[in-house]
């Protein structure tokens, strides 16, 4: 019995370790503890691009309040790298329809979102890009947000 439970043991830790992949990403977010984000204060995020071979997804992330009074946000994009001018972007992103209400995952009261920023995976260039986001809401500071960010993750090819 010891030798087959020590093969099976074996067999399913092999298959388990192999089931495991992981997705290139990085993700850095900036919290408002005081669940306002003020759109003077711009936020700067820095991530390093090896692999000029793969496409990647930008996306926005944000975590808000059932009580957000809108059912959108409106964004600015920032992006430059040491080989790029900078480009300048604005986004209108859905949170939440008529039918469905809020679009991301609740718990309780809050609700995390992902959106992508572009509707398919983009080229970066080698080296350190430099991604600047801010509000472009009439209420400032925008009230019920927990926190926002950027992700940058590889795209499936």
């Amino acid at each position: 019995m010891g030798k087959y439970y020590r093969i099976v043991c074996g067999i399913c830790f092999v298959i388990s370790i192999a089931a495991c992949q992981t997705i290139p990403l990085s993700e850095q977010n900036t919290i408002h503890p005081d669940h306002q984000w003020n759109s003077v204060k711009p936020e700067k995020y820095l991530f390093n691009i090896t692999d000029t071979n793969q496409l990647y997804k930008v996306i926005f992330v944000i975590r808000h309040h059932n009580s957000y009074h809108y059912k959108n946000i409106w964004i600015e994009l920032n992006h430059s790298s040491a080989s790029e001018p900078s480009k300048k972007e604005a986004f209108n992103l859905n949170l939440a329809d008529d039918q469905k209400g809020w679009l991301g995952t609740g718990m309780d009261d809050l609700y995390d979102q992902r959106i992508p920023l572009y509707s398919k995976p983009v080229k970066l260039k080698y080296g350190m890009h430099t991604f600047i986001i801010k509000h472009t809401m009439r209420e400032d500071p925008l009230q019920n947000i927990l926190s926002t960010g950027i992700r940058i993750e590889k795209a499936a090819l």
